[in-house]
């Protein structure tokens, strides 16, 4: 977990205030950092490429704003797009459509020829998916994405790659799998597999690369087909507590690269980092609004609930918090954060030491750039918040916050209501 300087009791976050950026912009807001994305992009991509030709596809469903999409593509970024919405948002941002790897499931056949038609890489993740693109466009270049048997993450919810995942090939029909893509004609150009996202320890990592590496060379001997990457995906985990290690992306990188060159002829690495390029990039600001005691609990009521963040209510996942304008004052008291919505599972952090809070007060909620604004929604008909971007002590408003008219703009009262 990233550590923030203290100026005079205050959190200083993109060279600024913390509280000064939520008294300018409103509570809440999702506030990001420039210069620690652009630096968690050129770390992973620096680690990998130092040892083999890498392509790091920056997993967009983690968060999708477009300024954050700009900063990378500058930055010479790759795309993993989950759905023909992330490849047009990309493309609204600058990347071209070979830059861009779709990664579809559950894929309709209006979605894969809107892809298609956009002439975007496709990641085949079922046999139908493949016999159906032969017929809309053999053309297409793809890979094929298999289920390795090995799972990990953060959550049972996020383990993609275990026996049984409703993602990918599974790995005894991959071989067929690959043979009939070369009987349909299709330009096949990789493997992939994604195991989980946010797990713990580079060992399932590497395992998993292990299984497409015999894979690749099965399918070299058998098939004759020359696989031109392997795209071992995402899912590198990050520290959200304090004191939490660090992964080691050195070790990671330095093993997977000697297995991939020493062990096939494969000439690229493809990879996928979503949390790890955006996490701890962002903290959304949040103005306390009541502070309550119900006998058995104390509450630090706020303006964000699980609409905003709903991290730790659907994966009961631990974000850090701090009073921002209270930033050299110890912990008195320990205090559930809370919001306005109107569940008794809204909560954003549980059981924290806190200095004894006040109305007004701001509290930062640490590593929010991935799946957080993302994963928002408008439920009790409460408005998106905004997003803000700083860069060495200037803010700059990226995403204004919804309006009420936002949230009726497609709905209709039919007339025959109306009489």
């Amino acid at each position: 977990m990233r550590d923030f300087k203290n100026d005079d009791g205050h959190m200083i976050f993109g060279g600024m205030r913390a509280a000064d950026i939520a008294d300018k912009f409103g509570t809440p807001v999702y506030v990001t950092d420039e210069n620690i994305l652009r630096e968690n992009y050129r770390r992973i991509y620096g680690v990998f490429s130092k040892h083999m030709p890498t392509r790091v596809h920056y997993a967009c469903k983690a968060n999708s704003s477009l300024a954050v999409l700009k900063i990378l593509e500058q930055e010479g970024s790759h795309i993993d797009a989950v759905s023909i919405g992330e490849v047009l948002t990309c493309m609204k941002a600058g990347f071209p459509a070979s830059r861009i790897l779709y990664t579809g499931t559950c894929v309709s056949t209006p979605e894969l020829k809107a892809v298609a038609d956009l002439g975007v890489m496709i990641n085949i993740d079922s046999v139908s998916e493949l016999e159906r693109l032969a017929k809309i466009n053999p053309n297409i270049p793809i890979s094929i994405r298999v289920t390795p048997g090995i799972g990990s993450g953060h959550s049972d919810k996020v383990v993609t790659g275990a026996k049984g995942s409703k993602f990918g090939i599974p790995i005894d029909l991959a071989m067929g799998t690959f043979r009939r893509a070369m009987e349909l004609g299709l330009k096949v150009k990789g493997i992939h597999a994604h195991i989980g996202s946010g797990g713990k320890g580079i060992g399932p990592l590497i395992d998993a690369v292990a299984v497409l590496i015999d894979l690749t060379n099965q399918i070299r001997d058998e098939l004759e087909i020359e696989l031109e990457f392997i795209n071992m995906g995402g899912g590198i985990g990050v520290p959200y507590r304090p004191n939490e290690p660090e992964e080691d992306l050195e070790e990671l990188a330095a093993t997977v690269t000697d297995m991939i060159l020493n062990d096939t002829s494969v000439g690229i690495l493809a990879l996928e980092p979503g949390r790890y390029v955006v996490c701890d990039s962002t903290v959304l600001l949040t103005r306390c609004v009541d502070v309550k005691k119900s006998g058995v609990k104390n509450y630090v009521c706020v303006d964000a609930g699980f609409n905003t963040l709903i991290r730790p209510a659907f994966y009961d996942s631990y974000h850090h918090v701090a009073i921002a304008n209270k930033f050299n004052k110890a912990g008195t008291g320990k205090y559930d954060v809370v919001g306005p919505i109107c569940e008794s599972g809204d909560f954003l952090a549980k059981d924290r030491a806190l200095p004894a809070p006040e109305d007004g007060d701001i509290v930062a909620v640490y590593n929010c750039g991935a799946y957080s604004f993302a994963m928002s929604s408008t439920y009790n008909s409460r408005p998106r918040c905004r997003e803000v971007l700083v860069k060495d002590g200037k803010a700059e408003l990226i995403r204004g916050s919804e309006t009420m008219d936002d949230l009726w703009r497609h709905q209709t009262i039919p007339e025959r209501l109306l009489k």
